[in-house]
């Protein structure tokens, strides 16, 4: 039987080994493989995996250890997925299919997205934006990481306190907390990663909580490994 898991430090509580059981009724193995060293936790997997998660703080060293990497993941710089190929492995960000396919769902046009955070989360948002055919403009506390973001992605970047001065029908709001100045928003799509302690729950015109976005870059990469469509409705049973 093949067998999948989640690497990372701490990955314990997590979700990850009910959500899969959900998608396919458990005919597939998988566990919380958890250690503080990359390289050992990298090494249980090429020896007893045939897919693996990589959640934080290894996304980065992923992207470095795997053999072929998806557009997506070059773009993002990390990989949160990897994958047994007969070609080697083959490195993906399903975080930027966990964005668009939770916009999509919304069923709302978008054209002008506003990113707020430049982390991981916020990268990955950035190139799902794009996927979505978006105008981009990212925004950061730290005016010097937006810029990098914006020259490295080709997207445009203002700082915080011009956040006003913006009409964006897309928000993507991937810090962990509260910003001072933050505008209504109240005509766009709003997509929070944080989901646990949301900023903006309730605002906007359509509000999308990190629970659909965590979601559905689990649909997306369950995909990937088994090359079967997952039971989605199953998953969002366990989270919703």
């Amino acid at each position: 039987m093949k067998r999948f898991g989640l690497i990372g430090n701490p990955v314990a509580g997590s979700l990850s080994p009910r959500l899969f059981e959900a998608a396919y009724g458990g005919r597939y193995a998988y566990d919380l493989i958890e250690g503080a060293e990359f390289a050992a936790s990298w090494q249980r997997f090429l020896d007893g995996y045939d897919g693996i998660n990589i959640t934080a703080p290894f996304k980065q060293d992923a992207f470095h250890a795997v053999d072929r990497l998806s557009e997506d993941a070059r773009l993002c710089g990390a990989v949160n997925l990897a994958v047994k190929t007969a070609d080697g492995i083959e490195g993906y960000n399903t975080d930027v299919d966990g964005v668009v396919l939770s916009v999509r769902e919304v069923g709302l046009p978008v054209s002008e997205a506003l990113v707020v955070g430049c982390g991981g989360a916020g990268r990955a948002a950035a190139v799902a934006a794009m996927r979505l055919g978006c105008r981009v403009t990212l925004a950061n506390r730290t005016a010097d990481r937006a810029a990098s973001l914006a020259a490295t992605l080709g997207c445009r970047w203002v700082p915080v306190e011009d956040l006003s001065t913006l009409s964006p029908d897309l928000v993507i709001y991937t810090v962990p907390g509260p910003m001072e100045g933050l505008p209504d928003f109240s005509e766009a799509v709003i997509l929070e990663a944080n989901y646990r302690t949301p900023v903006l729950a309730g605002r906007g015109r359509a509000y999308i909580s990190g629970r659909r976005w965590l979601l559905y870059q689990a649909v997306a990469g369950y995909s990937i490994f088994t090359g079967e469509k997952p039971d989605a409705d199953a998953m969002f049973g366990i989270f919703c």
